[in-house]
């Protein structure tokens, strides 16, 4: 697979099938993201990967605290700031209204929405996950050292005609996921990860992202707009593509301030009531 059809094709599933996942695979996908770069070759990621047996008790578990509104263990880390400022927070919003509204959820429906958010703990069905570490003695820079790590991960997966779902939502539940990986002292659990073959069977609409010009700043040189639009060249062993299409009115992905960013990555469900 062509990296940028990896880079547009990788989503957030959230429905998988039982087919196993062949652990060589898994492990070539993890034996090249460890090439994922790192600030002075520190490489802070600690991985334990989840199949079979052990996870299916895990999963178990995870669904009976689920199922006894088991308070969520406390947090090691903050997932959002509490006051989420524009645009983010209407980014946020716009997320959990087409994720909720793809699945026919009204906003109002509690219920609803609880259960949709604990199919996060058993790993939307997939046969494989992988929960990534880091030392808490670690700074901000090792835990973006993570997400760098994480998105090579993904991409690998999308070759070999996988799926992922990288879930910070296995946080709240650190302490289970530990009796399953006995993770060595001092790590902090930053998420999960499920992996699987997708569900095509069931409807997941993607969510959009920003328009280039709200995110991105070109400082110096011509304008983007002004380049040329000659064909790409092409070099032996290298495919040089021009830059990706703006969205058209056709086109189905939300665009404007509203439109989702990096935060379709997560659910974030809500704690359980007490």
């Amino acid at each position: 697979m062509e990296v940028y059809e990896a880079v547009t094709s990788r989503r957030s599933v959230r429905a998988f099938t039982g087919r196993p996942v062949p652990k060589e695979v898994l492990e070539r996908v993890l034996a090249a993201a460890a090439w994922a770069p790192s600030g002075s070759n520190l490489q802070p990621w600690h991985v334990y990967v989840v199949t079979g047996e052990r996870l299916a008790e895990l999963k178990r578990r995870a669904g009976e605290r689920v199922a006894a509104g088991d308070a969520w263990d406390e947090r090691e880390y903050e997932m959002y700031p509490a006051e989420l400022k524009s645009p983010y927070r209407e980014r946020r919003s716009a997320f959990g209204r087409e994720r909720y509204g793809a699945l026919g959820i009204a906003r109002e429906d509690w219920e609803a929405r609880q259960r949709a958010a604990a199919e996060n703990w058993q790993c939307f069905g997939a046969p494989a996950a992988l929960f990534v570490y880091i030392d808490r003695d670690m700074g901000p820079a090792q835990w973006a050292d993570l997400g760098i790590y994480l998105q090579t991960v993904m991409l690998l997966l999308r070759a070999e005609g996988l799926h992922s779902c990288p879930q910070m939502a296995w946080s709240v539940y650190r302490r289970t996921v530990a009796e399953s990986v006995r993770p060595a002292e001092g790590l902090v659990l930053f998420c999960g990860m499920s992996i699987g073959f997708e569900d095509v069977s069931v409807s997941q609409p993607r969510t959009g992202r920003a328009p280039l010009e709200e995110t991105v700043t070109f400082v110096g040189g011509p304008s983007p707009s002004c380049r040329s639009r000659r064909r790409p060249a092409r070099r032996r062993g290298h495919t040089v593509r021009a830059r990706l299409p703006r969205p058209t009115p056709d086109d189905d992905r939300p665009t404007g301030s509203g439109a989702p960013t990096h935060q379709e990555r997560h659910d974030q469900p809500a704690p359980p009531r007490r």
